[in-house]
């Protein structure tokens, strides 16, 4: 049955989750783990400088190389805050690590230089093969589910750890945290937990080759957490979590330092994750990941609940750029403009459609959380 509708009376996270519950007062589950499982032992405007030369002391300790550690940079706001903090509130020396997936947006590159130059640090790109990419992301649209950025995101963090294990950097400083990020978009939106291997391979032998995986740089989350983590002692740091990490500011001390620019919003360092995220989930799916972004902003005092409802009334493209970004990743793909409108129409699947780990991945993320290893709400 299709239940009424319901929005959050605290953020705007509403029933286009069908799974969502609320509690008497109408208050959504994020917003309660957030006040349950995050605030009590994490506070969105305190920082905690103790800890984070506490981080810096271990990482400093078991660093043997040229290089403290590594962190991958986007030119967004979360990785480039990050690698600030790592060198002027740590003292670290760390290795800046891109991936090139080919999506990179103008003011991401610019940004990127202007980190590398203002820190004085070394980076290193890693260029993945274009037609690699371009037959995987195809696949993925044939197959009809939401979760589009898989690709992505697999390129991203499979060529960071690939390249770390092989230059031994065992240190991985990331941008993830509580205060942009504490309600993670649920899984039905696209936010499938990790890198499922089983599911890339089945989806490419329907609409692909398998020859693509076998090129494709591919971490499955199981070998990543069991080998990577536990036998060869890989350590994923998060310092946004101890320094006050606020989006306004952050994005104006990186502006006034180095030149950063800010960018519309959140992920449109990709030109494929801004079509993705602004035209393609929500008028395909009715997913709007914006809900969670700013839904996190309202949950840690950065955004008002009215002025939330009044940002995501409209997309963030206007309808004219929209259609210009749907021809430009047409043709980016190989696609003709109907082509590509023929996937948008096609019926929708999910990733239950094909072969997948999900069920033990559920079961990792169930134990994670149950240990406070994560303490967002996820599903």
């Amino acid at each position: 049955m299709k239940r009424s509708y319901q929005i959050c009376t605290n953020c705007i996270m509403d029933t286009s989750d069908q799974y969502i519950s609320f509690d008497e007062q109408g208050t959504c589950e994020y917003c309660q783990n957030y006040f349950s499982t995050i605030e009590p032992s994490w506070k969105a405007d305190v920082s905690a400088p103790e800890k984070l030369q506490e981080m810096a002391r271990k990482i400093k300790a078991r660093s043997t190389g040229e290089f403290d550690c590594i962190i991958g940079l986007s030119g967004g706001l979360d990785s480039s805050y990050a690698a600030h903090v790592a060198v002027v509130e740590m003292g670290l020396r760390p290795l800046l690590f891109h991936v090139d997936a080919g999506w990179n947006s103008d003011i991401a590159v610019g940004n990127i230089e202007k980190l590398v130059d203002g820190l004085n640090l070394d980076l290193y790109t890693e260029v993945v093969d274009w037609g690699l990419v371009r037959d995987l992301q195809v696949a993925f649209l044939k197959s009809g589910i939401p979760d589009q950025d898989l690709v992505q995101d697999a390129a991203f963090f499979s060529a960071l750890y690939q390249f770390a294990r092989k230059n031994k950097v065992k240190h991985i400083i990331t941008g993830s945290n509580f205060s942009t990020e504490c309600c993670r978009e649920p899984e039905a939106w696209g936010g499938y937990l990790g890198i499922d291997k089983r599911m890339f391979l089945d989806i490419c032998r329907n609409f692909g080759s398998e020859k693509i995986i076998d090129n494709f740089p591919l971490i499955d989350i199981l070998k990543y957490k069991i080998w990577y983590q536990y036998i060869l002692g890989f350590t994923v740091y998060h310092p946004l979590n101890f320094t006050n990490f606020n989006k306004v500011n952050a994005e104006k001390k990186l502006n006034d330092v180095y030149g950063w620019l800010p960018l519309k919003h959140k992920h449109h360092e990709s030109r494929f994750t801004r079509f993705y995220e602004d035209y393609w989930l929500p008028r395909r799916f009715g997913f709007e990941k914006r809900r969670a972004h700013f839904s996190s902003l309202i949950m840690t005092g950065q955004m008002t609940r009215k002025e939330a409802l009044n940002r995501i009334s409209v997309p963030e493209l206007d309808e004219h750029m929209l259609n210009q970004e749907f021809n430009y990743v047409a043709s980016k793909l190989g696609l003709t403009k109907g082509e590509l409108n023929e996937l948008f129409t096609m019926p929708k699947r999910t990733y239950r459609d094909f072969k997948n780990k999900r069920a033990i991945i559920n079961l990792g993320s169930w134990f994670l959380h149950y240990f406070g290893k994560e303490k967002r709400f996820l599903r």
